[in-house]
């Protein structure tokens, strides 16, 4: 039989319940944070370009730092201000190294995000792995960053070039099917990677052929002895792995050697403004490409919520960058998936759960991506855009040849 609680018994109970719940709740909300994280501060690091032979492409790093300083003046990341970092590592392995070291050791950063090419990648992978530092959302699409075992702390944004060289196959199948394809690749990864999924998706079949190859390396001044060398082979398709630079170089040679060919370019070659309107856009109407996000300046998106928010960032935060130079806005995009991340991991600031939640992403809708483009990632395929948009240059802009395409 119960027997009812004295007055002074229950009291007991109740501030012992009292202390027990107040001893749990500072374990509840207890924070974490390793280097570069604080109760006032997120600080991150991003090598770029800002000189050398693919320059251009620094947009990446001075749109990225203008969307974290509007973001910092309306209160900053679950109330943490973020202090982006950014050293100039010349699109050089060797110059990438000592940038990073220098933001990992000595500005002791959370993250690395953001940092371009593969090569430049590739130098610092393993010293970032080893230190046990997330290297976030590298712009490549290289298979070596998309391994979960032996490089957990590496996440690539691209999807993988080898997907992209299957998409073009695809392509090509479908609109000549009795094709001579000649590729132009740029000596790295991105070259060889794409070459190897074109192969891939035209293995089975006898009719459409590879029937040559050209390499190039970025620093070479120009790709015309390669392309006289590749339109000689009687190609009727040009698949082009190069970067914009090249890529514009490339277009405006097969014109003047009058080539008569289907051209394709990857991903990373496809600026309207840095390939196809220094090209010559006469030239370059054609070209079949394959995109993620909303072109600012065409009329399409003009009144566009996500456009106009990103024209508004430029106008107010960046107004020496070109509103229709797409850097600008993979620049905007990165920082934007950086921030999600961030937000997703509350007052777990710790490495390590960065890392985990920027390898674990799903179907994560960021602003100006086109219509039916996800960002997905798993350890099973660690690359964050998880479909991308077939595209042709129609003189003015890449507008979209078909549905969107899964890249995994």
């Amino acid at each position: 039989m119960n027997k009812a609680l004295s007055p002074s018994r229950r009291h007991t109970l109740v501030a012992l319940a009292g202390l027990s719940l107040g001893a749990a709740l500072p374990a509840m909300a207890q924070k974490k944070y390793d280097p570069g994280a604080s109760d006032t501060e997120i600080k991150l690091g991003m090598p770029m370009p800002l000189s050398g032979p693919v320059s251009g492409y620094s947009l990446v790093g001075k749109v990225a730092q203008a969307y974290f300083k509007k973001l910092n003046e309306a209160g900053g990341i679950n109330g943490r201000k973020v202090s982006l970092v950014i050293y100039d590592d010349q699109y050089s392995p060797p110059k990438t190294v000592e940038v990073v070291r220098r933001m990992v050791e000595e500005d002791q950063v959370l993250a690395i995000f953001g940092g371009l090419g593969t090569a430049a990648n590739s130098a610092i992978q393993r010293y970032m792995n080893m230190k046990k530092v997330p290297q976030l959302f590298i712009q490549s699409g290289a298979a070596q960053f998309d391994d979960a075992a032996k490089s957990p702390w590496t996440v690539p944004l691209l999807g993988s070039y080898q997907g992209e060289g299957r998409v073009f196959a695809r392509q090509i199948l479908a609109s000549r099917p009795d094709a001579k394809v000649a590729v132009l690749m740029q000596n790295d990864d991105l070259g060889r990677e794409l070459l190897k999924g074109l192969q891939q998706g035209l293995a089975g079949q006898t009719k459409v052929k590879i029937v040559s190859q050209a390499t190039f390396e970025v620093t070479d001044p120009t790709v015309d002895s390669q392309l006289v060398q590749l339109k000689s082979a009687g190609a009727d398709v040009l698949v082009m792995a190069a970067t914009a630079r090249t890529a514009a170089q490339a277009i405006r040679k097969v014109a003047a050697l009058g080539w008569q060919a289907d051209r394709y370019l990857c991903y990373a070659g496809s600026s309207v403004k840095m390939a196809m309107e220094p090209a010559g856009v006469e030239n370059s109407k054609g070209v079949v490409s394959l995109a993620v996000y909303k072109e600012p300046l065409s009329p399409r998106w003009a009144r566009d919520a996500d456009v106009v928010a990103y024209l508004d960032l430029l106008k107010t935060h960046a107004p020496g960058v070109d509103p229709g130079n797409g850097a600008g806005v993979s620049g905007y995009l990165v920082a934007t998936l950086m921030t999600h991340v961030l937000k997703s991991a509350g007052d777990d600031l710790s490495r390590d759960n960065v890392r985990r939640l920027a390898s674990n992403l799903k179907d994560v809708q960021l602003p100006m991506l086109l219509p039916g483009v996800l960002v997905a990632n798993s350890a099973k395929d660690l690359h964050a855009y998880a479909s991308m948009q077939p595209v042709r240059f129609n003189g003015v802009e890449m507008e979209a040849t078909g549905p969107v395409l899964a890249m995994k």
